[in-house]
């Protein structure tokens, strides 16, 4: 067991990953709010939304009308998805400061997420990564699948090695793992970043869990002894994963946040305004939060 980290750098995918499967179309002015309370919570990485065609995501559909109308603090990294290179030149009109590709660790999800196996991905990706390099906009590797499968099952970390050796060959500088359909348990979620570290260094991984099966409070912290210091949350856990039938939202940054203070781990960031953000968006999509942590706080705030 590595020591623990003593301050954690947390992105909130909310914007982009928590709201991309809402059916209900979600007003870009309700996004650049939710953005705007994030930052002022505290949140340094705000993943905003995503450059894809309309006719398959339709709710990221206003994504130069989300960007253009943040105001943007000094300090944050607001960071876009681009699945191609029309992607990526659509977002630069809008200054993004880091862009993400996605990989798949199970070959059968990289076919029914994006049509092509792994490797034709990664090639999709390459030009991608070398347009991002040569404007000085940072590159993130998402890599999904990497120990469960919704059509494969479990996925063994050879194939999370195997991904991740494509991911460095074409020069993506951080790769997140990440378990897409919440499947994972502790020891799944070490193996599976043993096996990135075959590739990357320590300060080049980050995680990101969903909580299906309630375990991503657990994998944080299994992650946490590694000595990984970086992790994806979604504020109010939102998010799923359309081609996941049953995986639930990603893990709530409200959690995430509580686990790390509560062990004496800093993140920036301040709980009350974060919870607050949480339920600003709950509130609009008209639904509960799934923080546990915020709904025993807006609990005790009414008693």
């Amino acid at each position: 067991m590595n020591p623990l980290p003593h301050r954690v750098k947390l992105v909130d995918v909310g914007p982009r990953d928590g709201l991309q499967n809402e059916k209900q179309p979600v007003p870009a002015a309700v996004k650049i709010e939710l953005v705007h309370r994030l930052q002022a919570a505290g949140l340094k990485e705000i993943e905003v939304t995503s450059y894809v065609s309309p006719k398959w995501v339709p709710q990221m559909a206003d994504n130069h009308e989300v960007m253009q109308g943040i105001q943007r603090r000094q300090g944050v990294r607001y960071s876009v998805l681009t699945p191609n290179l029309k992607g990526f030149e659509a977002s630069l009109a809008d200054r993004p400061d880091e862009i993400v590709v996605f990989g798949a660790a199970s070959e059968a999800f990289s076919q029914k997420n994006i049509n092509c196996s792994i490797a034709e991905s990664i090639e999709r990706f390459a030009p991608v990564v070398e347009a991002a390099k040569a404007k000085g906009i940072a590159v993130r590797g998402a890599m999904s699948c990497t120990v469960g499968c919704p059509y494969e099952g479990d996925v063994p970390p050879s194939r999370v090695e195997y991904l991740a050796g494509l991911m460095k060959g074409i020069g993506v500088e951080h790769v997140g793992v990440a378990d897409t359909i919440g499947v994972g348990t502790p020891k799944k979620v070490q193996a599976a970043f043993d096996a990135t570290l075959k590739h990357y260094d320590i300060d080049s991984v980050s995680g990101h869990f969903h909580d299906t099966y309630g375990q991503a409070v657990g994998n944080t912290l299994a992650a946490l002894e590694m000595g990984v210091w970086q992790f994806d949350a979604s504020v109010a856990g939102l998010g799923g994963c359309p081609y996941a039938k049953g995986a639930t939202g990603n893990v709530a940054t409200e959690d995430v946040v509580y686990l790390l203070h509560g062990m004496g781990i800093d993140t920036g960031i301040d709980l009350d305004a974060l919870i607050d953000a949480g339920a600003y968006i709950s509130e609009q999509l008209g639904r509960p939060t799934n923080s546990r942590v915020a709904r025993a706080v807006l609990a005790k705030r009414k008693a």
